[in-house]
């Protein structure tokens, strides 16, 4: 027992700098992978959020739900097609994609926050025009109702924020004609934590961070994340989420975290222990000492 309490004392010793340090900060986390999924992730990442934000830090998510749209449209007899890892999004799939994720995903999220007492409040980029868009073109890549943000309201999201609501934001957002359009989550979750001039940015996935030669790479900038991308190191899927997040670093975000939602209150491991337990995405010349 006397064990038990003196190593919970060193936690709580360990975490009280980064709490000081953290206070009335904001923090932008993207919400995927198995802790949507799993009930017991499910349950720790609410209870993590709710503490993050009882201790002063004023906290935004932004979630995806790929998997839920996959089965919903599925049941409605839709196809799923992917273009270049993105969904393509027509007008039928544009509607489960605006029923799932700014209806039951969402309102399931602030739901499970809400009953920490976490005063969430469920958003879409509609809601306020809090995600403005263009249509998505890129290489000449025809992806549909696929948006590029070109403008966040950060006056209501922070209107929230500093009002002590946590917004959970769905990647919907809408043009000038208020057409909605569907959005990659991390790319909206960068742009949001760049508006916001977030302290962090914090992708959940279900990864343990960056891996070279099987190996956990803790610190990165973005010249060894080039070079890892040109090695075929970074590959897939995490070549845009490690894009979006230098281009949020370079807007005015100090720290970008890739962590594995896999693990019970990964959040807190990472952000309130020395060691922390993923890959952290950093300026140029702050702690990125590491070589592969």
């Amino acid at each position: 027992m006397i064990t038990s309490l003196g190593a919970k004392t060193e936690v709580l010793i360990e975490a009280l700098p980064y709490i000081s340090r953290y206070e009335g900060k904001t923090f932008v986390v993207k919400y995927g992978g198995a802790a949507m999924v799993d009930d017991d992730l499910k349950e720790t990442f609410a209870q993590d959020v709710t503490l993050l934000k009882k201790i002063g830090i004023k906290v935004a998510i932004v979630h995806g739900g790929g998997k839920e749209i996959t089965g919903i449209a599925s049941k409605l007899g839709l196809e799923s097609r992917f273009v270049n890892g993105q969904r393509y999004t027509d007008a039928p799939m544009m509607d489960v994609v605006q029923m799932v994720l700014a209806g039951k995903t969402n309102k399931d999220i602030v739901g499970r926050i809400n009953r920490h007492d976490g005063e969430a409040v469920g958003l879409c980029g509609i809601d306020a025009h809090v995600l403005k868009v263009k249509k998505f073109e890129e290489g000449g890549v025809d992806l549909g109702l696929v948006g590029e943000i070109t403008g966040v309201n950060t006056v209501y999201l922070n209107l929230l924020l500093n009002n002590g609501i946590m917004p959970v934001i769905a990647p919907i957002g809408v043009n000038n004609a208020c057409e909605p359009h569907n959005i990659n989550a991390d790319v909206a979750a960068s742009a949001i934590a760049a508006e916001l001039k977030a302290e962090k940015l914090v992708f959940l996935s279900d990864v343990e961070g960056v891996m070279a030669a099987d190996l956990l790479v803790p610190s990165m900038d973005q010249s060894l994340a080039e070079k890892l991308m040109a090695d075929g190191v970074i590959s897939n899927g995490m070549i845009p989420k490690i894009r979006s997040a230098f281009t949020a670093l370079r807007a005015g975000v100090n720290k970008v975290h890739l962590i594995d939602g896999r693990i019970k209150h990964s959040i807190l491991l990472e952000i309130f222990t020395d060691l922390g337990i993923g890959t952290e995405l950093v300026h140029a010349g702050e702690g990125a000492a590491v070589t592969v």
